[in-house]
């Protein structure tokens, strides 16, 4: 289990470059951004943002697409689901109602 990821050295990234990791911890980041072409590169732009904020994020059309395609089912669903719980109470306050004035009128069973 002393096999560093990508995804650990990435969560270390933003305590590495504010200077907030240990020695043990920033020679061990730095090791594995030596030995990796990819992750030199994203330190690079990192350390070349202004904030964190800008650091790009490989995004694809195809990624934005079906996200987007995901909120919506998600938002019809939610839109069905509260409609059928706004239907069933004013169903059964209907009920409700009409029960208590049948039950005023002819009386209890």
């Amino acid at each position: 289990m002393n096999e560093l990821t990508k995804d650990v050295i990435m969560d270390l990234l933003p305590l590495y470059l504010a200077g907030e990791v240990s020695e043990e911890t920033s020679l061990l980041v730095k090791r594995y951004i030596e030995a990796s072409p990819e992750m030199a590169e994203i330190v690079n732009k990192m350390a070349k943002a202004e904030s964190l904020n800008q650091v790009p994020i490989p995004f694809s059309k195809e990624v934005a697409m079906q996200t987007f395609q995901e909120a919506k089912k998600w938002t019809v669903i939610r839109s069905l689901g509260l409609a059928l719980i706004i239907g069933l109470c004013w169903i059964s306050s209907l009920v409700l109602t009409f029960a208590f004035f049948y039950f005023m009128k002819y009386g209890g069973p």
